[in-house]
């Protein structure tokens, strides 16, 4: 990663400019400040600059997260489901409710109803997909569409929300919560964990998969030179994006360590069981549970 010099500043500007360009209802007088990546921006910037990025890279966003995680990813994705086990139980007549945030291309909701449906014959249980980027939308829409058995049925539904405030889902009404490598882009990330704790039922579940922090030196060293040097450089060369890919890096940097979000997941309310996270390939990713009693 080149951290200093003329070329990096008009990039990172070029990104800036490019989101605010796009949303430009953005407010640029606020006093209160957070990070973009390794930039300091108003809170109410950064949600527009997000959305930029994720605009940016909703068509090519397994593309995106297979050069993130050299395609791990699928791996982690179908482990977090099988861990979560969630169905509607053969010989019970509640289905479940599921709402998966920043869940825009579908593929852990997909998921989730795939193994609901496998495993116990569940054909009843409902979705709500929760994404604040409509393009997001949009490209798991079409996925459902043309991918999937669940395009024309009224078990899932795609709807455009801010994960920090959900403020068209009811409290009490969520029976499972998911949100796979989107928290870290929460402006407020214990806004976030609140608004999970509200809208599941008693009972419910809090499911997240996020990258997180190599806590062995070794493995560490070589995942952050390949993140801060080769990443940048493979999104402009596969997707015509070093900006985004820049920012994402960044982004992970700046994500709370894995006990320090275990603890925030406690704050909102939640019982963790145990430490409260399981480490994926040596806490690249992690998996973070919380049950709302």
């Amino acid at each position: 990663m080149i951290r200093n010099g003329f070329t990096t500043t008009i990039k990172r500007s070029n990104l800036l400019t490019r989101g605010l360009r796009l949303y430009s209802g953005a407010a640029k007088d606020s006093s209160e400040t957070t990070h973009f990546g390794y930039q300091t921006v108003s809170t109410r910037e950064k949600e527009n600059l997000v959305r930029g990025v994720f605009s940016s890279v909703a068509s090519n966003y397994d593309l995106m997260n297979d050069i993130m995680s050299m395609g791990v990813h699928r791996l982690w994705k179908t482990h977090f489901i099988n861990k979560l086990d969630a169905g509607m139980r053969p010989g019970t007549d509640r289905p479940l409710a599921f709402l998966d945030v920043a869940g825009g291309t579908g593929d852990i909701a997909f998921g989730l109803l795939d193994h609901a449906k496998h495993k116990f014959q569940d054909t009843q249980s409902t979705m709500t997909v929760a994404d604040i980027n409509p393009d997001m939308l949009m490209e798991g829409e079409r996925r459902c569409l043309t991918q999937t058995s669940y395009g024309r049925s009224p078990r899932i539904e795609f709807l455009e929300q801010n994960g920090e405030t959900l403020d068209k889902i009811e409290d009490n009404s969520k029976d499972v919560y998911t949100i796979a490598f989107g928290i870290r882009n929460f402006t407020d990330i214990q806004a976030g964990l609140n608004t999970a704790y509200r809208v599941l039922k008693p009972g419910g579940v809090f499911a997240c998969l996020e990258f997180s922090h190599v806590d062995n030196s070794l493995v560490d060293t070589v995942y952050q030179t390949y993140s801060f040097s080769l990443l940048p450089l493979m999104g402009q060369l596969v997707a015509n994006d070093r900006d985004s890919y820049q920012y994402l890096v960044e982004s992970i940097r700046k994500f709370p360590k894995q006990e320090e979000f275990a603890g925030m997941v406690r704050k909102a309310g939640f019982y963790v069981p145990g430490k409260g996270y399981e480490d994926l390939t040596f806490g690249v990713a992690a998996i973070h549970i919380g049950v709302k009693l």
